[in-house]
């Protein structure tokens, strides 16, 4: 599992003051920052090299996330595929979850789906452990 704080910023907040749910797909794409890194360790995001793509993206909103506090989005594999993995995250807010989220991505080599190395199922499998998406 990886985690990462994120703090609220006034302009996530909408008029009933809760965290606007267009933030959370940001959050959660921050939050992905070391699972791209498996593939790409430099993070040079280079166009024609960068392997990975988003396929789909899910939430959950569960409870308001308010400006107040500091959120803490964790983030597991939930389940790896053929030729391509399941990143499943939860954002938590004073020991409460309030949002959590799926986001399939797809291995891409040459603009073609491609297996997912042996190497690096090994490396994302080690991130699955206790995933609740997976209990």
């Amino acid at each position: 599992m990886f985690t990462v704080k994120v703090n609220p910023r006034f302009g996530d907040i909408d008029i009933l003051g809760h965290v606007n749910n267009t933030v959370f797909p940001a959050w959660f794409e921050t939050a992905r920052k070391p699972v791209m890194q498996i593939f790409d360790p430099e993070l040079t995001l280079e166009r024609n090299k960068f392997p990975l793509i988003m396929a789909h993206n899910d939430f959950d909103y569960i409870s308001p996330v308010y400006f107040k506090f500091d959120v803490e989005i964790k983030t597991w594999i939930s389940k790896i595929g053929t030729k391509s993995f399941t990143v499943y995250h939860e954002a938590w807010q004073e020991g409460k979850l309030c949002t959590k989220g799926n986001c399939v991505i797809v291995y891409i080599i040459n603009g073609q789906t491609t297996p997912l190395p042996d190497d690096i199922k090994k490396i994302l499998s080690e991130h699955t452990a206790n995933c609740p998406a997976s209990l």
